[in-house]
């Protein structure tokens, strides 16, 4: 799951449960304090209302003791005079957060509870036979200290007016609905921390294992481990995070490898370079110290010697060349001069060298041009000459036959000319192959100076032709000969727009 959609689901479930749980909490402990209320308080019918209305349930609550107080008010009001009845009306009335106060004329004579503020009741105690009298549901007096009077109007024994009061104190919360608030609010805070933790650990979960994996992944790669593989869990952003880190362990890896392989070939070059020196090397000494010796003792001799020494010192100069070449082609340092070139006559003046050269040689070479004389290429004159003298040289260093013959070919193969040099050496075997265009690849395991060469001849010819936009591969067949083809693109004029 994206970790954009985690987040979008957190954040609906952390508004919609919390509200779900706490609708399910406002009913449960609603349903179980309604009726703690109508058990204790011996009424019935209550709702919720009463939770958000308390001026209500408190009127409900002295509605049977408004009712009695009535009843003796009219049909025995003696007993309004009697403080033993008055006493125990008022003990009633204490149970239901309310108490009773009797007023005779403009004189209190029965005051059920001193509270702070009483005094300020009574200084607003309705008049006798106000409209408040007689009325069930009383009158509210608001101020400091808020209160629900009902009012009880009746005449004394001497003829005096007297007045009966049920005085409830509006302004305290019932226990019951003040239990049910604290339930309520234990309920939200418990939902919230409830709902928060399990998103917490949901997403936390689901993004703490891909870090931890990557953590690992990166202390491996810190400490120089690249033999493992982090495989991604998750389709998300961190299993895409995941995928990256392993691709650039693999590309780390690649790295490492490529580097060792190209040490190990650094190494090889520099042992085949030293052994290829140290043959030319220890001519030119042996035939410099017959020099010195005296031994070339006649013209013929010293001019033998004299040549010797300079055709070893010339083969030393190859070598250090070709080497030098590799380095800058290897390394990009080598500017290219593109220029186009008109196939025929750039081959037909290649073939026409060729043969001046390996005539001198005693080398057979035949030419064959099948490409139209108006195909043009793109290429640098100079390199890929060195492409065809690198490959004639390689051919010539292998060949076994008392007759060399090469033969070069030139072809037109749709997009591009193919370009095929032939030898009838020895031809290279079907394991060796693939691998000559390799660098410092060397075919001759006995390393001979005089054919093995650097093994980097071939190799600086396939980076030539991969710079050109071409390809290289060849095909051989032991004791019959080698060909190597390659492929040049060719130019393509692009119409001008009419």
């Amino acid at each position: 799951m994206k970790l954009k959609m985690r987040l979008i689901i957190a954040f609906i479930t952390v508004i919609t449960l919390p509200v779900f749980l706490t609708s399910l909490a406002i009913v449960g402990f609603g349903q179980y304090q309604i009726k703690a209320i109508e058990k204790t308080y011996g009424i019935t019918g209550t709702t919720y209302e009463t939770f958000s209305n308390p001026t209500q349930i408190f009127n409900r609550l002295t509605e049977a003791s408004y009712h009695e107080l009535t009843d003796v008010a009219r049909c025995k009001p003696t007993q309004l005079e009697d403080a033993t009845y008055l006493e125990t009306f008022n003990r009633q009335l204490l149970k239901k957060n309310s108490y009773l106060l009797v007023r005779k004329a403009d004189t209190i004579v029965f005051l059920g509870e001193e509270l702070e503020g009483t005094t300020r009741v009574i200084a607003e105690l309705p008049a006798y036979n106000s409209d408040t009298s007689g009325s069930e549901n009383g009158v509210y007096l608001g101020g400091e200290l808020p209160v629900l009077l009902k009012q009880v109007d009746f005449k004394y024994s001497d003829g005096s007016k007297g007045s009966a009061f049920i005085v409830t104190d509006v302004g305290e919360v019932m226990p019951e609905v003040k239990e049910f608030l604290i339930d309520i609010l234990l309920a939200v805070i418990l939902t919230l921390v409830l709902t928060a933790s399990l998103m917490i650990i949901w997403i936390y979960r689901g993004i703490s294992q891909p870090i931890a994996k990557m953590q690992d992944a990166a202390n491996n790669i810190k400490e120089g481990n690249l033999d493992f593989e982090l495989e991604p869990e998750t389709d998300d952003e961190l299993g895409s995070l995941c995928q990256n880190f392993e691709e650039m362990r693999k590309r780390l890896q690649d790295n490492a490898e490529e580097k060792l392989k190209f040490d190990q070939e650094n190494k090889e070059l520099i042992s085949n370079i030293s052994h290829d020196l140290k043959t030319p090397i220890t001519a030119i000494k042996g035939y410099a110290e017959g020099i010195i010796d005296g031994v070339a003792d006649t013209p013929e001799k010293m001019n033998k010697y004299v040549r010797t020494i300079y055709n070893k010192a010339t083969e030393m100069e190859r070598l250090i060349n070709e080497l030098t070449l590799y380095s800058k082609i290897d390394t990009n340092r080598i500017p290219y001069n593109f220029a186009t070139l008109l196939v025929a006559d750039y081959f037909d003046d290649c073939a026409e060298d060729l043969q001046l050269e390996l005539s001198a040689k005693g080398v057979g070479f035949t030419y064959f041009n099948y490409v139209d004389s108006s195909v043009k290429i793109i290429a640098d004159a100079e390199q890929l000459k060195r492409v065809i003298n690198n490959i004639i040289s390689n051919s010539l260093k292998y060949m076994d036959k008392e007759q060399a013959i090469i033969n070069l070919r030139i072809k037109d193969v749709g997009d591009f000319i193919q370009v095929e040099l032939e030898d009838n050496g020895k031809g290279i075997g079907a394991k060796e192959l693939p691998n000559i265009f390799d660098r410092f690849y060397r075919t001759d395991a006995s390393r001979n100076s005089s054919k093995g060469g650097s093994g980097i001849g071939l190799s600086i010819v396939k980076k030539i032709v991969e710079e050109h936009g071409g390809k290289i591969w060849a095909t051989s067949k032991e004791g019959t000969g080698t060909t190597m083809y390659f492929v040049i693109r060719k130019y393509q004029e692009v119409p001008a727009n009419e």
